[in-house]
């Protein structure tokens, strides 16, 4: 188990990502938050090629960026290309003075983009994963267009599925039925990820940012806020019966279970396992739900009682790539059962609960097996299967 172990202890730098489909609102977002000044030492990289949309004082010109350094102290970037080349040397190259100035960087994508490359980016680049660690990630969502969105565009609701935070923008043009409507559907999608109200853009940055398994506050790991399993355990607070409701941008009426909806395809459930895991079984398990089905989990979140480990393990996903797993010194609470959350497109609850018995027989007969090659291990990756 050695190999799966990540030392936190290293301080990295935080990443948030800012996805959102086109117009939902993330420039208008993006404009507010880093005119605060607890965003003041904040790197931006926008990661498309374009005009910034951004109130600025300063634009720096080179062959294929442009950078931009705002009146509030931090500094946005274009990117157009190898986006872990531009992370691995922003701290020498964006220095002052001779020092790392900035203590946060935020990544906005383009609003047709999938955020996993992104993701997978900071997973795997161990140039990258040395220095930065995945705080979360927000994705708007625009109340007037956002059902119709999540009806026609796959990206825009992998990218609701797949947030830490969800921010809902252009409320006020909509009433509290049709915004009533829309929450409870991003409730469905992802069942964990607060929604959090903009107007006009303005919005609080605690409550976007250190959403992540680290908590700088207490300098800490905080695995139940991460985790949110109990998100996952409840039924929602509304029914899920066939109530229809007028969607703003249609003309047209849909129930919540209309299997033709993007969203339709997407899952959202926790899984429990009562017993303590063997490595190799938990490895066996979690590398061939990966071969079989890797694209399909969005994002895998896990805590495990190894019983190698004295303290409780984590585990992190997207896709087919893996986290450096961490292993804590002590529970964060009297339970110790192994709970993981999934995210998935296309794959049964049923069908994924099936695969503990799997899980269970591999834990009783790992004697028999060989040692994994791959898994949560080494650099911290399932193997690419591309």
């Amino acid at each position: 188990m050695e190999s799966w172990i990540l030392d936190e202890s290293v301080q990295r730098l935080p990443v948030s990502v800012l996805t959102g489909f086109l117009g939902s609102g993330k420039t208008t977002v993006l404009n507010h938050l880093i005119q605060q000044p607890e965003l003041s030492r904040t790197l931006v990289l926008i990661n498309e090629f374009g005009e910034i949309g951004l109130d600025h004082d300063l634009v720096t010109h080179a062959k294929d960026e442009v950078v931009i350094e705002m009146a509030s102290g931090c500094l946005c970037c274009t990117i157009r290309g190898d986006l872990a080349k531009t992370l691995r040397e922003a701290p020498g190259r964006f220095a002052r003075e001779g020092k790392v100035w900035f203590d946060r960087v935020v990544i906005e994508t383009t609003g047709l983009a999938d955020p996993a490359p992104i993701l997978h980016t900071l997973m795997t680049d161990p140039g990258v994963a040395r220095h930065y660690r995945l705080d979360g990630v927000i994705a708007t969502v625009d109340a007037f267009n956002g059902a119709s969105t999540l009806d026609q565009q796959i990206e825009s609701v992998k990218q609701a599925a797949m947030a830490d935070r969800l921010l809902v923008t252009k409320t006020d043009l909509v009433d509290a039925d049709v915004l009533r409507g829309l929450q409870e559907r991003l409730r469905d999608l992802n069942p964990a990820a607060p929604q959090i109200i903009a107007i006009d853009g303005a919005i609080d940055p605690d409550s976007l940012f250190d959403a992540g398994l680290y908590n700088p506050k207490t300098k800490s790991l905080d695995v139940q806020n991460w985790l949110k399993a109990e998100a996952y355990a409840e039924p929602h607070d509304h029914h899920h019966h066939n109530h229809d409701h007028q969607d703003v941008g249609h003309d047209h009426a849909h129930d919540h279970n209309d299997v033709n909806r993007h969203d339709a395809h997407i899952k959202a459930v926790c899984l429990t396992i009562d017993e303590p895991i063997l490595s190799d079984a938990l490895n066996t398990w979690l590398e061939t739900l990966i071969v079989f089905r890797g694209e399909d989990f969005l994002r895998i979140k896990g805590i495990f009682n190894v019983v190698e480990c004295d303290g409780p393990v984590i585990v992190h996903g997207v896709q087919h790539i893996f986290h450096p797993a961490v292993s804590l010194e002590e529970w964060p609470s009297e339970d110790r059962r192994s709970r993981v959350v999934f995210i998935t497109r296309d794959i049964e609850e049923g069908a994924l609960r099936g695969t503990l018995e799997m899980l269970k027989s591999s834990n009783y007969q790992h004697d028999e097996m060989s040692p994994m090659t791959t898994g949560v291990g080494e650099v911290g990756t399932v193997e690419e299967r591309k």
